[in-house]
């Protein structure tokens, strides 16, 4: 209940007090490529149920192959001027503070995945990371916080994803679950944001 409360109290205070960023940042998207300001893609939430994360757009609108490679690795040729600069900074992901607020996500929980690599979860660990709601950070992401770039240098980038990231991932996601707290949801907030403006 106090982890609940707590994710709404920060994302209702984020979303005020980031509003003006958020609409320069809603603008410079739509200035920048065509499309919608959003980009919003299915994701596996708690106890395997799907929904769609919101994200600010930082790539070009265009069809992609069903099949196409659901990763963003190197310097994707699809993402958008003002798209490198909100990765790099992390400010894409600033609109799930809304899916926070509808109690798809909490700030502090393992990252949604999309269903396909999902599916490929071990059972055992797929129970228990799907028994959270997901987060907009966690121990996972900050130490993989390079991961686009370390996977653009495999041969086959998917297949590291899966055989060598997800893995670790999974482990240190099923940690956070087992040993999940208020106190330890505080510590990975602060460890976030020092790693947002220091860059370590």
């Amino acid at each position: 209940m106090m982890r609940r409360a707590l994710d709404v109290v920060v994302a209702l205070l984020g979303l005020l007090l980031l509003s003006p960023l958020l609409l320069v940042i809603a603008v410079a998207v739509r200035i920048d490529s065509p499309g919608p300001v959003f980009f919003r893609q299915t994701r596996i939430g708690r106890h395997g149920v799907p929904f769609r994360i919101h994200k600010f757009r930082s790539m070009t609108d265009r069809p992609v192959e069903v099949a196409a490679l659901q990763l963003t690795v190197g310097v994707d040729a699809r993402i958008t001027r003002i798209g490198h600069w909100l990765r790099r900074h992390r400010l894409d992901e600033l609109p799930q503070l809304i899916d926070v607020l509808l109690g798809k996500m909490s700030l502090v929980g393992p990252r949604p995945e999309v269903p396909r690599y999902v599916a490929l979860y071990p059972q055992d660990l797929r129970a228990k990371v799907l028994s959270v709601r997901p987060g907009i950070t966690d121990p996972a992401s900050l130490q993989f916080r390079d991961e686009n770039a370390m996977l653009a240098r495999a041969a086959d980038p998917e297949r590291e994803y899966i055989d060598k990231v997800m893995p670790i991932k999974l482990r240190l996601s099923a940690e956070y679950v087992d040993h999940a707290s208020l106190a330890s949801d505080v510590r990975v907030i602060a460890q976030t944001i020092k790693v947002l403006l220091l860059g370590r």
